[in-house]
């Protein structure tokens, strides 16, 4: 395999993603559970990830849109097929980032909803149909792929929603949007330079609380230091505390 390598308060979990969380964490009793996930991005981190998961036990959720990758393809061609396949292995759960990864900026008098570009130079205006093939073209990559359909879960690119792009979603077979604690912000898309990875690490490893979703990429372009290597201390830091790890769909609330 190649080298693929603000916010919303959310509820304490319940004791059903703890017991899971406990079998991933590889404690007898979980003192709360932590949700991880990790939304696409340029993939340049995809592999250390995914092995430092492993590392640990730690079952995450990944939100996937078709984006450029540093190998200069999309990270949902058919190129990256043993990578999706080598996480649905691992138990891992997965939802939906949209196809393109634009933003939905606003909804229209006339019924529709407005998508464009993270720039603004690219809008469109989606009805229900157009909003469901959006999403429907990831589910079904994914499928192509793994044998293996998406999680009714999503994100919306920049965590940004409307009440029409919500409501559109749900009717698509996406109900629960997933956004992500302000604790659970870890940082990956904040300048190295201002914000190094140690510093990020002790916020997280302080703030992280029972219930919280974190969220980071598999990759960001904008980053000089990667964050990713972080994530194995990370991990080892909030085990060490009592936490244990689940999957968003286990969480209940």
């Amino acid at each position: 395999m190649r080298r693929a390598a603000s916010a919303l308060a959310l509820a304490a979990a319940l004791g059903a993603g703890a017991s899971a969380g406990a079998a991933s964490a590889g404690v007898a009793q979980c003192k709360g559970t932590i949700y991880l996930t990790f939304d696409t991005g340029s993939m340049s981190q995809a592999e250390y990830i995914r092995d430092t998961l492993r590392k640990h036990g730690a079952r995450a959720t990944f939100f996937l849109a078709n984006e450029k990758t540093i190998d200069g393809d999309a990270s949902l061609d058919p190129a990256w097929a043993a990578y999706w396949r080598s996480l649905v292995a691992d138990g891992h759960a997965f939802g939906n980032h949209t196809w393109r990864h634009w933003y939905f900026r606003g909804d229209t008098p006339d019924g529709r909803v407005t998508f464009a570009s993270y720039d603004g130079k690219l809008r469109e205006s989606l009805d229900r149909a157009a909003t469901c093939t959006e999403f429907e073209r990831v589910n079904e990559a994914f499928r192509r792929m793994t044998g293996r359909a998406l999680d009714p879960i999503w994100r919306a690119p920049g965590g940004r929603t409307t009440p029409r792009a919500l409501e559109f979603a749900a009717s698509c077979g996406y109900p629960r949007h997933i956004g992500w604690s302000p604790a659970g912000f870890i940082g990956d898309e904040l300048p190295s330079d201002n914000y190094p990875g140690d510093a990020l690490l002790k916020k997280a490893l302080r703030d992280l609380k029972d219930g919280d979703i974190t969220m980071m990429h598999l990759g960001i372009w904008s980053r000089k230091e990667p964050l990713a290597p972080i994530l194995d201390d990370l991990l080892a830091g909030l085990k060490a505390k009592g936490y244990c790890f689940a999957t968003v769909p286990e969480r209940r609330g």
